[in-house]
């Protein structure tokens, strides 16, 4: 079937900067948009940013201008470049891809298994 894997999370200082990977794997015929989503504790998951298979992005007003969402659609892999962190940073990253197998006919929703972010001194 398909995985995604993310990597890339750790602990930072404020003002610092990391820079999380997810990649897909499996039978996969094709990848349309990808996003990354947070949940800090005690608050609901919620949108970062997403990347269309086009390359259009948008982001949460709370992290434009200091996260960036990239894709390498031949590495089947998206990236979130993240700058200038804040302590409200701190959450579990999550990937998000919608992605059709060679099986399938209509592509289905994918979550990876998270990644956590910490920003702390």
């Amino acid at each position: 079937q398909v995985q995604l894997v993310e990597s890339g999370g750790g602990l930072v200082q404020p003002g610092g900067s990391l820079r999380l990977s997810c990649a897909a794997s499996g039978s996969i015929s094709r990848i349309y948009a990808m996003a990354w989503y947070r949940q800090a504790p005690g608050k609901q998951r919620e949108l970062v940013a997403f990347i269309t298979d086009s390359g259009n992005t948008n982001y949460a007003d709370s992290v434009k201008g200091r996260f960036t969402i990239s894709r390498d659609n031949g590495r089947n892999t998206v990236y979130l470049q993240m700058n200038s962190l804040k302590p409200e940073d701190t959450a579990v990253y999550y990937c998000n891809a919608d992605i059709r197998t060679t099986a399938a006919i209509v592509p289905l929703n994918y979550w990876g298994q998270g990644t956590q972010v910490t920003v702390s001194s």
